[in-house]
C-alpha cells in the first residue's frame, strides 16, 4: 500500500495535536508518508510541527513532517487537504460571542449572528485556498472543518470543488452511546439527520457485529436507563428528551432555551476568553523538546474523537480503509430531504468509499424538526450570498430571516454591530 500525503490548512491551531496523535494511531487505517503544515503563523507552526514529529517518533510512525507558508506549495502533490482556519483568530471569536448579547440575542462562533459573521470572514478565504489546491491537484479531496461547516462546504462544493464537510457531534454521540451501553462503539448506528449543529438522533441501532446491516434499535433503552446523563451532557431538560423521544444535539439550545442561554453567556463570559487562556498554556506546552505525546489539557480545547473521525472519513475517500463505510458528513443533499434545495448541504448517514460521498436515502422529517430545518437552510443560502457577494442589505437579509433573529429592528442592530466588528476582514465593507 502506497503512502499518502496531507496537507492541513490551519496547521498552526493548537489543535493539530490531535489530529496527529489519530494519524500515528492508525496508520494501517490511513498510510501517511507526509504530512504538511500550512499557516502564516510561523511561530506557531514551528511549536505544532516540533511536536507532531516527536509524536510520530514515539510511536514509531515514519513519516515526514513539514511546515510552510505556502498554500500552493504545501497542498502540491497532496491527496487530501484538511482545512482547519479561524479567520481573525481568538479574538474575532470573542467578539462574535460578545456582540449579539448587546441585542439580546445568542453569542456563539457558528450560530446566529456570530455565526453569520464567521461565515462572512472565513468562506472567501476558504475558496482562494480552495483554487490553490484545484491548480496544485484537481483530485485532492478538500475536508472542510471549518466552521461554520455547513455553510463553507456548501460554498465549496457550489464552486465545484471535491469536498465534504466533518463535525465531531456524531461521533461523539456514538462514543457516548456505546459506553452507557458498554460496547464497542463500531456497534452504534446512529439514526441522524438534519444539518449542521443542528441534528437530532432519531434512532440508534446496535448492529448484529461492525460493519452489519442487521441489528436492533436501542434509543429508548438509551433513553430510559441514561436519560438524566444524556439530559444532563447537553444541559437540556430531561423532560423535553423525554416527550420528544430524541436526542438533540448541544446546539439546539440555542434554538429551544435562546433567552436562558443570553442571560447564561451574559453572566459566564465568552467561551473565546477561555480557549484562548488554555491555547496559551497548551503553547507553553508544546515548547517543552521532552513532550511527545498530546498533552492531557488538549481534551479540554474541544473537538473530542475529531482525529477517529478524520481518519475514517479519509481513509475511505481514498480507498485505504477497506471499501464503503458509512459515515455521519456534510454532504449536498440531492433529493435527500425533498423540503430542502438540492444544493442544501446536509448532515446525515452516508456510504463512503473511493467513488466519492452518498448520503443514504432518509425517512420522512418529522415537521417539528423540518420546519427549523428548512428556515435555517434558507438562512444558510441568503448567509452564502452575502459571504460570496458583500453589502449590507444581504447582510441584514440573512439575519432577518435567522430563527434566532426574524425581527428588522433587531436584524438593522445586528447588522450594524457586525459591520462594525468585522471591516478589516470584508473586503467590501
Amino acid at each position: 500500500m502506497s503512502s499518502l500525503k496531507l496537507a492541513i490548512v490551519g496547521g498552526g491551531s493548537t489543535y493539530t495535536p490531535e489530529l496527529v496523535d489519530g494519524f500515528a494511531r492508525l496508520r494501517d487505517t490511513l498510510p501517511i508518508g507526509e504530512l504538511v503544515l500550512v499557516d502564516p503563523a510561523a511561530d506557531r507552526l514551528e511549536l505544532i510541527g516540533g511536536l507532531a514529529r516527536r509524536i510520530f517518533a514515539k510511536q514509531g510512525h515514519g513519516a515526514t513532517v513539514t511546515t510552510t507558508s505556502d498554500v500552493g506549495a504545501g497542498v502540491a502533490g497532496a491527496d487530501a487537504v484538511l482545512l482547519q482556519l479561524r479567520v481573525g483568530g481568538q479574538a474575532a471569536r470573542d467578539q462574535d460571542e460578545t456582540w449579539p448579547l448587546e441585542c439580546g440575542c445568542v453569542g456563539q462562533e457558528t450560530t446566529g449572528a456570530g455565526g453569520l459573521a464567521k461565515a462572512l470572514r472565513t468562506v472567501p478565504v476558504v475558496l482562494d485556498i480552495a483554487e490553490k489546491v484545484r491548480r496544485a491537484n484537481p483530485d485532492a479531496w478538500i475536508v472542510d472543518f471549518t466552521n461554520p461547516v455547513g455553510i463553507v462546504t456548501r460554498a465549496l462544493q457550489n464552486a465545484g470543488h471535491r469536498a465534504v464537510g466533518l463535525c465531531n457531534v456524531a461521533i461523539g454521540f456514538q462514543r457516548r452511546f456505546a459506553g452507557h451501553l458498554g460496547v464497542a462503539p463500531e456497534l452504534i448506528r446512529l439514526d441522524h439527520v438534519g444539518l449542521n449543529h443542528l441534528t437530532w438522533e432519531r434512532g440508534v441501532t446496535l448492529l448484529d457485529a461492525p460493519g452489519a446491516t442487521t441489528g436492533r434499535e436501542v434509543l429508548p433503552e438509551l433513553l430510559g436507563g441514561f436519560g438524566k446523563e444524556i439530559a444532563a451532557d447537553l444541559l437540556l431538560p430531561q423532560r423535553v428528551i423525554e416527550r420528544l423521544g430524541v436526542v438533540p444535539s448541544y446546539y439546539l439550545r440555542y434554538f429551544y432555551q435562546h433567552d436562558a442561554v443570553v442571560a447564561e453567556l451574559k453572566a459566564k463570559g465568552s467561551r473565546a476568553a477561555e480557549v484562548a487562556a488554555i491555547e496559551r498554556q497548551l503553547l507553553e506546552l508544546y515548547a517543552d523538546p521532552a513532550l511527545d505525546t498530546k498533552p492531557e489539557l488538549l481534551g479540554k480545547r474541544g473537538g473530542a474523537f475529531y482525529s477517529e473521525a478524520a481518519v475514517q472519513l479519509i481513509a475511505a475517500l481514498l480507498g485505504t480503509g477497506g471499501g464503503t463505510s458509512v459515515q455521519v458528513v456534510n454532504a449536498r443533499n440531492a433529493g435527500v430531504l425533498p423540503f430542502l434545495p438540492d444544493d442544501a448541504v446536509i448532515e446525515v448517514p452516508a456510504a463512503v468509499d473511493a467513488a466519492g460521498v452518498r448520503p443514504l436515502p432518509q425517512r420522512p422529517v418529522e415537521p417539528l424538526y423540518a420546519g427549523l430545518i428548512a428556515a435555517v437552510t434558507a438562512y444558510e443560502h441568503l448567509a452564502l450570498d452575502a459571504a460570496l457577494h458583500g453589502g449590507r442589505d444581504r447582510v441584514f437579509d440573512a439575519l432577518l430571516a435567522h430563527p434566532l433573529v426574524g425581527q428588522i429592528e433587531l436584524a438593522d442592530q445586528l447588522t450594524d454591530r457586525l459591520l462594525a466588528h468585522n471591516r478589516e476582514h470584508l473586503a467590501w465593507a
